[in-house]
């Protein structure tokens, strides 16, 4: 018994694996570690794979989606193994359909994986707040016969196009296998390998799942012809593995449509299927030089992706890319912070304050609002725009109509953008209440798989599809594909140029909203805004000498002959949130070329601009307002206890210095920002006071919410959130550290008048 399982096809394949295709299993341990939550729980990588959308929500066709993903990957690796390895068992040849054969073998790590998966989907479904838990066999069904259905499609093709030996020797042998020449770098070599190989394979399992003993005759078999079983059933697996790559291409074609949008998670197991099928055909065609190829490849590639057709800008939109590059050196940086160009840029700001002045009774001076919001992807965005939408409802808006400056990062910095968009047009209609439940759900809206989809048949291939916009034309990229869901999210209410603002932004109607960008060259920020702000990057008064390192750009003037007034504001809001890897970081046309991330880097928080914005017009604030009211909106809780430590490990010793860095740079941030505040509170001639309002779902405790502590973790960093993690970013606006922020804004706005608080 103990022979007939360590020398049965399953175990042996198995150990071979180990051996030699580690790579391989490893990349099925990472998508183990995954769905197990053990990798990318922050980043929300898991609720891709446990709890897929397809055209907006998670539905029997998104499960069945990801099984066709799965089921695609799983067979990537039996071709590409049995391509590289089949070879070596020429037992195989002899077999009834002999692909078939060593896929049921070489299911040991999928059939481990597979079940993994059923009890991790299902357990998070179970617990996601379905309308009934039959909907999670509903969901299994749908991830079953997407499975299936891939399974029986790709084995009926390999059940009648595959030949074994006797069929082959019979007189029938594939017309197609003697037209084609296979010209592989060492196929003498395998005939040596074939004859003096021994096989280690006593049992194999068959057709009907039963283990069977391997003929003890296959040696009297001819090597060259057992080969020649194998090359017929090698090329029917290439012919898959070129059409599979063709249907990716093809699907490039029409990215844009909603239909074709995949699920993130099966772009992604798509993507690692062409990959490992890849990397199957090269080791079978060039065999022993297949690590040299491979090398001489990644070299010719690096060498070559700095020329033009392989390294296209990623653009902003609305800018003219046609003009000639500006030059961004320090001269020109100085130059354009000339002490007249920031006095002018201070008196224009001062128009705009007098205008939002002028909008409460003369004899009054009102309270001065600002807003700032912190930076995390799509939690961020959802948390700011419930906060102002709560903020709003305090005296039917009284309070956003005190707000005269929203500053802030990345996702946060899209909530102010759209409320604010939301809040102009119901000046002007009406009907629309900016506190309406569904803007939640539109700021919400999956915008994930369409950039991950894009990366797969658009940004990995030679970018080559273009769209207009106000008659430029633009390259499309996964960029693009941020704005356009982004766009299509918000019912296409932000489509518009930086310019559009520039009215009411002046008029005092809405209040300003400097969109800033981390210029990765120098570290300094890009503001955009459609008025010039010079004054963020330079100190009002000289003093500070010719040795000053100016701290900002201003976009609208370092790229005014490009246009700049016309940059599309969802581009602008783009290069604020740039995340790595999933949107590109932007060029712009500047000699050297300027890039720029997302912002967060610098300042997550906003913070750094709202107190810079009174320190210069601290003088105009101390004489026309009674003070001013800094509203922060955090996506994280500003204070926690101190996690306790064990001694580490080894591994944990090399990489938790990287570790301390990226869990503190919030905590960094933020001690930065209170000494800058407690600085700015005892010197500046009005009265500071900052209320903040913080996302710490386990802080949640009221009686309407019933859920566990479990549905009430923290939401990923992403742009796509699960109905558990929307659940939990809406309900912490309960918490008794945001009720009491609401009802300090309730005392503060509580007086008849309202504009003139003592």
């Amino acid at each position: 018994m103990w022979d007939k399982i360590w020398y049965s096809f399953p175990i042996q394949l198995f150990l071979l694996h180990l051996r030699k295709n580690l790579s391989l299993i490893i990349i099925w341990v990472v998508l183990l570690m995954i769905i197990l939550e053990g990798i990318g729980v922050m980043l929300g990588i898991p609720f891709l794979f446990l709890d897929p959308e397809y055209l907006n929500q998670v539905s029997w066709i998104s499960f069945f989606l990801i099984g066709v993903g799965f089921a695609v990957f799983t067979m990537g690796f039996h071709m590409s193994t049995y391509i590289m390895d089949g070879g070596k068992f020429p037992f195989l040849a002899i077999l009834s359909k002999p692909f078939i054969h060593y896929c049921i073998n070489n299911s040991i790590v999928p059939l481990f994986f597979y079940l993994i998966y059923i009890y991790r989907f299902v357990t998070f479904q179970l617990n996601n707040d379905l309308s009934n838990d039959w909907e999670v066999l509903y969901y299994f069904l749908g991830f079953s016969a997407g499975s299936i259905i891939s399974y029986s499609v790709i084995f009926a093709y390999f059940a009648f196009t595959n030949k074994d030996f006797f069929v082959i020797f019979a007189g029938t042998l594939d017309k197609r296998l003697r037209k084609v020449k296979l010209t592989r770098a060492n196929v003498i070599s395998q005939y040596k390998e074939l004859k003096n190989q021994k096989s280690k394979v006593h049992y194999f399992l068959n057709l009907r799942l039963r283990f069977e003993q391997v003929r003890p005759d296959i040696s009297r078999f001819e090597a060259t012809k057992l080969l020649r079983v194998f090359d017929q059933n090698h090329l029917n697996l290439f012919l898959i593995q070129v059409f599979l790559i063709l249907v990716v291409i093809i699907l490039g074609f029409f990215k844009e449509h909603p239909f074709l949008q995949l699920p993130a998670a099966m772009s992604v197991t798509l993507l690692l299927a062409i990959l490992i099928m890849i990397a199957g055909a090269v080791n079978f065609w060039l065999r022993r030089w297949a690590t040299l190829a491979v090398i001489l490849f990644l070299v010719l590639i690096n060498y070559f992706s700095n020329f033009d057709f392989l390294n296209r800008p990623h653009e902003a939109y609305g800018i003219d890319y046609s003009v000639p590059p500006v030059a961004y050196t320090l001269a020109h940086l100085d130059s354009l912070l000339h002490p007249d160009t920031v006095a002018k840029d201070r008196e224009n700001t001062i128009r705009i304050l007098d205008n939002w002045k002028s909008k409460f009774s003369s004899d009054s001076l009102p309270k001065l609002v600002i807003v700032a919001a912190s930076g995390g992807g799509q939690r961020a965005s959802l948390w700011t725009l419930k906060v102002l939408q709560s903020i709003h409802e305090i005296k039917s808006g009284e309070i956003t109509k005190h707000m005269e400056l929203l500053t802030g990062a990345s996702g946060g910095v899209i909530g102010e953008a759209f409320f604010r968009e939301i809040y102009l047009r119901s000046l002007t209609d009406q009907s629309i209440d900016p506190t309406d439940s569904k803007y939640l759900d539109q700021i919400s809206t999956d915008n994930l798989n369409p950039i991950i989809f894009s990366l797969l048949v658009n940004d990995l291939i030679i970018r080559n599809q273009s769209f207009d916009y106000n008659g430029r034309k633009y390259l499309k990229d996964r960029g693009f594909a941020f704005e356009n869901q982004l766009n299509i999210n918000t019912e296409h209410v932000l489509d518009k140029p930086i310019s559009a603002y520039g009215e009411p932004e002046f008029l005092g109607l809405i209040p300003l909203l400097p969109v800033t960008s981390l210029i990765t060259n120098d570290g300094r920020k890009l503001v955009v805004s459609p008025h010039s702000m010079s004054f963020f990057g330079t100190s009002m008064l000289g003093k500070t000498g010719i040795n000053e390192k100016k701290q900002t750009v201003d976009f609208l003037r370092f790229f005014a002959k490009h246009d700049a007034k016309n940059l599309r504001f969802l581009s602008a809001l783009r290069m604020s949130a740039t995340f790595p890897f999933i949107t590109p970081n932007v060029q712009l046309p500047s000699n050297p070329i300027m890039e720029t991330m997302d912002t967060g880097l610098s300042d997550n928080f906003g913070i750094q601009d709202g107190l810079r914005f009174l320190y210069v017009f601290q003088n105009w604030i101390a004489k026309n307002t009674s003070g001013v009211i800094m509203i922060t909106i955090r996506d994280s809780e500003k204070s926690s206890e101190i996690s306790p430590t064990l001694p580490p490990r080894i591994f944990q010793r090399v990489f938790t210095p990287f570790k301390n860095i990226y869990a503190n740079w919030d905590n960094i941030q933020t001690i930065q920002n209170e000494v800058l505040f407690n600085y700015m509170i005892e010197s500046m001639p009005f009265s500071l006071e900052k209320i903040e309002f913080e996302y710490a779902p386990e802080k949640v405790q009221i009686e309407e919410l019933t859920e566990s502590q479990e549905n009430m973790q923290r939401a990923s960093l992403n742009w796509r959130l699960t109905a558990r993690e929307k659940k939990s970013i809406l309900s912490s606006i309960y918490t008794s550290t945001n009720q009491k922020a609401l009802s300090r804004l309730k005392v503060l706005f509580s007086k008849a008048e309202t504009d003139s608080i003592q």
